[in-house]
């Protein structure tokens, strides 16, 4: 496969999963505000938001305050922020189009159909009681997309280099989440019923509150949170899941290339032996911060050792 398509299919599947997760911590973030201020407690769930998006620093730059109004504008439409749904949007359907051949007919109408709508939106399509409506139908098209994928795509290298950017997409956003709330999640004593929101809020911006409780069968407590989306691999969302997933799309493109590897191989398989052995104890007890700070910086590196490995050399 030419570096350029791979390369192109590589961004797709990290863009989608991007808009897809931007839509999720919105929708959160939307109900924990109106929670806290049903409760007469501090509101602040829009500058987490930005920056577990990735786009704090660019939204000051533009912003002097952090409204629900400037961050939600931020996050879907301002070509300010190339992390917004919108932009996100825009840059999968040109990496698409780059690559239609390697598409099927089902992920390219997904794709383009979105951004066909996408592209007449207007702040009044999704500021103030729009905006749950709004980002369902952008989650329903990511799915929409992603399950298009998975029927209807050879299991060749173009489907292996998508898949590989929405694993590594989504173990990104659930570091990112995770570490947004570290001292919620690191937490021993019994929180308020603001603090029990906010860990329902961590599980529902990953489509996991459900998952929980059928795992764990008693009510939420932080540690459990954190330990489920770290280090189980039945939760598809967890930082293990991610990282199976990164680790056997790996050795699949290997298998194709000749078996041919290279350190991004190894980073990954590093990785991923550290999150099977892990333990919940020893990472609170080192710092839940700490770790997850090095985990964002673990997936960006092995984002660019993949680059370097398959697309620039």
């Amino acid at each position: 496969m030419l570096s350029r398509t791979a390369e192109s299919l590589f961004w797709l599947g990290r863009y989608t999963e991007r808009a897809a997760n931007v839509a999720r911590g919105l929708a959160v973030a939307s109900r924990m505000a109106s929670l806290t201020d049903e409760l007469n407690a501090e509101n602040d769930q829009w500058r987490p938001l930005l920056v577990a998006a990735g786009c704090e620093p660019a939204f000051f730059e533009h912003h002097g305050e952090a409204t629900e109004e400037k961050v939600v504008d931020f996050l879907v439409r301002d070509p300010a922020n190339l992390s917004g749904i919108i932009p996100c949007f825009s840059a999968a359907r040109h990496n698409g189009r780059s690559v239609r051949t390697a598409l099927t007919v089902d992920m390219w109408s997904a794709l383009s159909d979105s951004w066909t709508r996408l592209r007449h939106v207007t702040p009044a399509d999704y500021q103030g009681e729009k905006l749950p409506g709004f980002l369902e139908w952008v989650r329903e098209r990511v799915l929409l997309f992603n399950g298009a994928a998975m029927d209807t795509m050879l299991r060749g290298e173009a489907w292996m280099f998508v898949q590989l950017g929405t694993a590594l997409e989504r173990a990104d956003n659930t570091a990112r989440l995770l570490d947004v709330r570290h001292d919620l999640l690191s937490a021993t004593a019994q929180g308020s019923t603001v603090q029990h929101g906010q860990c329902q809020a961590v599980l529902q911006s990953v489509s996991a509150l459900r998952a929980y409780h059928w795992t764990y069968r008693e009510r939420l407590d932080p540690a459990r949170v954190a330990e489920f989306l770290i280090l189980r691999p039945e939760m598809p969302r967890s930082l293990a899941a991610c990282y199976d997933r990164v680790v056997e799309v790996l050795e699949l493109i290997a298998s194709v290339q000749g078996g041919r590897k290279g350190e991004c191989h190894r980073m990954a398989g590093e990785a991923q032996a550290a999150l099977r052995f892990g333990r919940i104890e020893d990472i609170l007890t080192s710092g839940l911060h700490a770790y997850l700070t090095q985990a964002i910086d673990g997936v960006t590196a092995l984002g660019g050792e993949i680059e370097a490995f398959y697309i620039r050399a």
